[in-house]
């Protein structure tokens, strides 16, 4: 408490709990990185509320948790912690020992996620046919893997062995609950090497002590170390102190791959595993990140042309992007749009939110093929009577439209925009006030909505421009509106 609020990020393992008055006093905080998979020991809403990215890693301890998983699957089937505490003990009793094999037997995987495909992919090596249950993964990629999928109750009729890989969540809390464990045949065994209290300990134990369940064997409990759990007397119970990531190998990458999460965030960039932001296919961030890239510049615009005063932001989705998730895109517009107007730090994280306490209405739209623009990608900011489009070419964000007239701009720099009437001399004036106080123009673009109409010229300046200067080119004849823009600084 007394040393996070003076710095920017904050990495823990299991053990650290982080709560809302940690989180508070970490003033300085942007990012909690936790060098694992599971943040049940983050507070991620009050990370959400204060915009603090939290960020696992998932992968990296993958291949050791699978691994584990089919340890404590075999010691089961072969009682081999009580075989080997007997023969410690001076014991020679072979017959009491007697196992079963899992060639041939069914596994059923609850929870089909990274660490789940990993033990269904080394139980088939082992010859054992897997089921899995999972409310959310589509048939197809369950195909992938070779895995039927069934409901909860047939996977736990059907199964010789059960294995657990699902989050602790409200809704899988005693998932495993005693009339669920019913379900199980008399010579089943369960392993729950996911996270303590998704098996109800107290039914576990009963459904063990009258012989209604063989064996289980369990690397998490509800509580830590588990002391008072009425599973640890039972002779057909095998348990290991929560090390089924401890291997040299998964702490090293789990290091890294934290590591680099957080330094991703303390440079401004999107991170691959985000718990409390949009989380996205390493493919597809790549794709999102520069139009995440230019609709934040989009909103920053569109506040320094027009003033930022809007009831609504509507953005529009055009083509390929649109085929991807667009919340990331939509809290960067966000955040260009209010950045300016309030001192708490908006990210992907509590963009939203931040937006409703404002009284900013959000609106999504999605359009399929191109929505007649040439480009294959297209994103619009509409706030008010304003409009503006962009696009991206060759991983450049570059602004295509700005209201009424076609730009063709990289929005990264400093310019001028004026709207003004479409007359001679007006170029050639502001060449003229420019020059003469030392500011390079670096590009010029024209844009007209019909010959002697309104006019739109935008100005890339290598300089900054000074009030006084704006003052002066504000005087050109014709000139109704002239704006100071930089974007990307």
């Amino acid at each position: 408490m007394e040393a996070v609020g003076t710095f920017d990020a904050l990495v823990v393992r299991s053990q650290t709990r982080v709560t809302e008055l940690v989180l508070e006093a970490g003033k300085r905080l942007r990012v909690v990185g936790r060098a694992g998979v599971g943040v049940d020991n983050i507070d991620v809403e009050a990370a959400t509320r204060r915009g603090i990215l939290v960020v696992n890693a998932p992968r990296g301890n993958i291949a050791a948790a699978a691994e584990h998983t089919i340890a404590l699957l075999l010691a089961t089937a072969r009682w081999i912690p009580q075989a080997d505490a007997s023969v410690r003990r001076g014991e020679w009793q072979r017959a009491k020992f007697t196992g079963v094999e899992i060639r041939g037997k069914t596994l059923g995987v609850i929870g089909l996620g990274n660490i789940g495909t990993e033990v269904a992919k080394r139980a088939q090596g082992l010859e054992m046919e897997v089921i899995a249950y999972d409310p959310v993964v589509p048939q197809e990629r369950a195909e992938q893997f070779n895995v039927e999928l069934v409901s909860l109750e047939e996977l736990l009729r059907r199964s010789d062995f059960v294995t657990v890989h699902v989050p602790l969540l409200e809704g899988t809390r005693n998932l495993l609950n005693a009339e669920r464990l019913a379900l199980l045949k008399p010579s089943a065994r369960l392993v729950n090497a996911a996270r303590g209290g998704i098996v109800d300990e107290v039914a576990l134990a009963d459904a063990l002590l009258h012989g209604r369940l063989a064996a289980a064997a369990a690397d998490v409990f509800e509580r830590e170390p588990p002391a008072e759990s009425p599973l640890i007397q039972l002779p057909n119970f095998i348990a290991t102190p929560h090390i089924a990531a401890s291997t040299a190998e998964a702490q090293t990458s789990v290091a890294f791959d934290v590591a680099e999460e957080v330094a991703a965030v303390l440079a401004g960039e999107l991170p691959r595993y985000t718990v409390n932001a949009p989380a996205l296919p390493p493919e597809e961030l790549a794709f999102l990140r520069p139009f995440a890239e230019l609709a934040e510049r989009l909103g920053s615009l569109f506040v320094q042309l027009e003033g930022g005063r809007a009831g609504s932001l509507e953005m529009v989705y055009e083509g390929e992007v649109a085929e991807a998730d667009p919340s990331l895109l939509t809290a960067a517009a966000v955040r260009g749009l209010l950045a300016p107007f309030t001192e708490e730090r908006i990210n992907n994280v509590n963009a939203r939110l931040v937006a409703a306490g404002r009284g900013l209405r959000l609106v999504e739209r999605r359009v399929a093929g191109s929505g007649g623009s040439s480009y294959p990608s297209v994103v619009r900011l509409r706030a008010g009577d304003f409009e503006a489009a962009g696009t991206v070419l060759f991983g450049e964000p570059r602004v295509i439209q700005v209201g009424a007239f076609r730009v063709d701009l990289v929005p990264e720099g400093r310019f001028l925009v004026s709207r003004h009437e479409d007359r001679p001399g007006v170029v050639g004036r502001f060449g003229t006030i420019l020059g003469a106080h030392d500011i390079n123009i670096a590009s010029m673009q024209v844009g007209r909505d019909a010959p002697r109409g309104r006019a739109m010229m935008i100005l890339a300046v290598d300089d900054q421009v000074p009030g006084e200067v704006l003052a002066e080119l504000s005087q050109v004849p014709g000139m109704s509106d002239l704006r100071y823009v930089e974007l990307g600084r």
